[in-house]
């Protein structure tokens, strides 16, 4: 027998709140194929997650913020992580939709809310797709450079304005252009145009390639390791977040961002064969593999330099080069560049899923949800998607919003946390393939879930470093940070007003 579907009319009265039977009733129709298996899953997982978070923000987060003791950044960031990726596997198992956090805030909190978490997560994915091009950017050249092709730095490095040249510098003037970047960009988005089953399979071959890479990487490195470089483990305190137990914690909202990768798995429920218990296997398998994988390769690689010499674009090179095997290098670089790659895919790809389920809603032009009627994806949006990321890892300067990228991400977060406490009150009738674990208690008949509860509070604890360094930022003269994020939101809420509200399949 069909679910009834709540009316549009009567749903538009308060909050245009969307029914767990009308969001069902629409996943039905989606036109996606169904072909992920819990492996292809959590290899997707694994693919988002492993690459600019260890080749990248290890170093920059042991040197800057915690030193040896970035480990437990590496565990508290998966905290973090963890409990939000067992509220994403209760709701996923429930509702097997491709808009992850968008959807289930739409059912929980309104279409307000919703539209604001589906605005966030397209900053998070398009500002993490641009970052990742950008390192991959950087690995490739270093790669080619091996083999003895020197690529201009006008063609390797991203600026919006022109660099101006100084006498005696090795930078010449001129506007640059990440080609790089762009070119990577451009074979991803054709990829994921010609279909998921194809994505899947790349996707497969670079994941075994890039952990075979880091595994030869702890191998070797395991040998070269001086424990000295260990100590102090947590260093002292030298004002701010500079070390000692703030250190930790500012480490952690830095390792946050390079953890969201799991998060894509969510946006392919409507892709997955069974999805009520394939996606949070992927969900969950997905981050405890990635963290084992941070972890030993974060401890082998401070135990090879002294952390104060890894704040660097490239510390897995560093490390290499300290135990001199060159040839290790070029494997470390292919490792690099190729693992990237399949950053870039899954990101992209969780995107274009999202903006698949924002367009079927009315929110964004139906442009975003046309599916392929051969290949059955959404290949319009997902070109417009690589035509824009392109044009941002070629020209957009990332280095300087990523912060922010991260408090959004934990918003996002934190309202798919809020969203399992909010279906258990409002719907406890429901069948619930996966439960979170350790149970709740209730305050005045209201239950509260302590997985959920624990994954908020660990969402706070993220963004108060990263909230207080911008304001730091904005007090010491550079309001840039802030302006872009306000710019931002500023646009977003001029979308929704002038042209989701009125379109919205919600609008009364």
């Amino acid at each position: 027998m069909p679910l009834p579907i709540q009316s549009s009319a009567s749903a538009a009265t308060t909050a245009r709140r969307k029914s767990l039977e009308q969001i069902m009733s629409e996943n039905d129709s989606h036109g996606l194929k169904r072909s992920l298996t819990a492996t292809q899953l959590i290899l997707l997982g694994v693919g988002s997650t492993i690459g600019a978070g260890i080749y990248v923000m290890t170093g920059t987060a042991a040197a800057e913020y915690a030193g040896p003791s970035v480990l437990i950044s590496f565990v508290v960031a998966a905290l973090a992580c963890l409990f939000t990726a067992f509220s994403y596997g209760e709701l996923s198992s429930t509702l097997p939709v491709s808009g992850s956090a968008y959807s289930y805030a739409y059912i929980s909190m309104g279409e307000k809310v919703a539209w604001i978490v589906g605005w966030l997560l397209l900053l998070e994915y398009g500002i993490s797709c641009a970052a990742v091009a950008a390192g991959l950017s950087g690995y490739a050249s270093s790669l080619l450079a091996v083999f003895g092709i020197h690529l201009p730095q006008t063609l390797t490095q991203a600026t919006l304005q022109p660099v101006p040249g100084s006498e005696g510098s090795s930078i010449s003037g001129g506007w640059r252009l990440d080609l790089i970047g762009l070119t990577a960009v451009f074979l991803v988005t054709g990829l994921l145009v010609r279909g998921i089953e194809e994505s899947a399979r790349v996707n497969t071959i670079i994941v075994f390639l890039k952990v075979g890479v880091l595994a030869l990487f702890v191998a070797f490195g395991i040998h070269a390791i001086h424990p000295a470089n260990w100590h102090p483990f947590i260093p002292p305190n030298q004002g701010g977040f500079h070390y000692g137990v703030k250190g930790i914690f500012r480490a952690a909202s830095v390792i946050f961002f390079a953890y969201v990768g799991f998060e894509a798995v969510s946006t392919a429920s409507a892709e997955a064969k069974n999805p009520t218990r394939d996606v949070p296997v992927g969900i969950i398998g997905s981050l405890l593999i990635c963290t084992v994988v941070y972890m030993i390769v974060a401890a082998v690689l401070l135990g090879i330099v002294p952390y104060r010499e890894l704040d660097v674009p490239d510390p897995l090179a560093i490390a290499v080069k300290a135990m001199n095997t060159p040839w290790l290098a070029i494997f470390i670089n292919v490792g690099a560049t190729i693992g990237l790659c399949s950053v870039l895919m899954g990101l992209m790809y969780a995107q274009s899923r999202v903006l698949l389920t924002m367009s079927r809603d009315g929110l964004i032009p139906a442009l975003f949800g046309k599916v392929h009627t051969r290949f059955r994806t959404p290949w319009l949006g997902t070109i417009v998607l690589g035509l824009v990321v392109a044009f941002m890892t070629a020209t957009l300067p990332i280095d300087i919003i990523s912060d922010l990228v991260s408090i959004g991400t934990a918003a996002a977060f934190g309202i798919v946390c809020f969203t399992v406490i909010w279906q258990r009150n409002t719907r406890p009738d429901i069948q619930r393939p996966f439960s979170v674990p350790l149970g709740g208690f209730r305050i005045r008949g209201f239950w509260v879930g302590i997985t959920p509860l624990l994954g908020i509070i660990f969402c706070l604890l993220m963004t108060i470093p990263l909230v207080t360094d911008m304001i730091h930022a904005v007090a010491s003269g550079n309001p840039v940070p802030l302006l872009l994020l306000t710019g931002y939101v500023v646009l977003g809420v001029m979308t929704y007003v002038l042209y989701g509200r009125h379109n919205s399949t919600m609008a009364p």
